[in-house]
This record gives C-alpha cells, structure tokens and sequence, in this order.
C-alpha cells in the first residue's frame, strides 16, 4: 500500500512516499518515515529530528487530526504538525491596536450615516 508522509520543519519542508503492508496504522507510518526523513536532514545538512517531539506531536490524514492508531487507506497522506510560533488572533489584535480610538473602535471601518 502507497502513502505518503508529509512535514514542514523549519528546515526542511516536503512530502516523502512510504510504501507499507496492508492494514498499517499512522505510528507505523511514522516507524517507517522516520530513517527515511532523518537521511533527507543529512543529506541537506539540516539537523537530526528532536525525538521527544517527534513522539507527542499530533499528526493527521489529509489535515484531519487523528490518532496514531488510525489504520491507514492506499494514497493517504499522513501529516505532522508543528506548534504555532504566534496565535493568529493575538497577532491579529496587536496589528489593529494602533487603529483603535480610545474606545476600541476603528475609525476606518465606521459605517455611514452614524
């Protein structure tokens, strides 16, 4: 059965093709991922895999989370996720403050007539 794996550390980002038995789960996918994208480091000159993330970091099938347990189908596309470096919100926040009036409002998206 064809799968692939997917990663976007920041030092290397990519999709590497696994080829596994039937009925194989996502932690067997990642057993099998592993020395292939430990030897894709190397070869960029990137450095090794921190191993503690790679065991709690969550993982997902076509950008739906799952379990490591999730048995896989031909073609699918096992990916694991990194943490966000900034919360999307918060950033989003700390770009319109120097907008804001004293009241918290933007005066740039003031609706007419009021």
């Amino acid at each position: 059965m064809k799968c692939s794996f997917a990663v976007a550390l920041p030092s290397w980002q990519g999709e590497l093709p696994i080829t596994l038995k039937p009925h194989a789960t996502v932690d067997d996918l990642l057993r099998d991922a592993k020395p292939v994208l430990a030897r894709q480091l190397e070869s960029a000159g990137r450095s090794a895999l921190d191993e503690a993330w790679w065991q709690a970091a969550p993982v997902g099938v076509f950008g739906e989370r799952c379990d490591r347990s999730r048995i896989l189908t031909e073609g699918d596309r096992v990916e694991m996720y990194l943490p966000l470096k900034v919360d999307p919100k918060a950033a989003r926040r700390q770009r319109a403050q120097p907008h804001q009036t004293e009241k918290g409002r933007n005066p740039l998206t003031r609706k007419p007539g009021r």
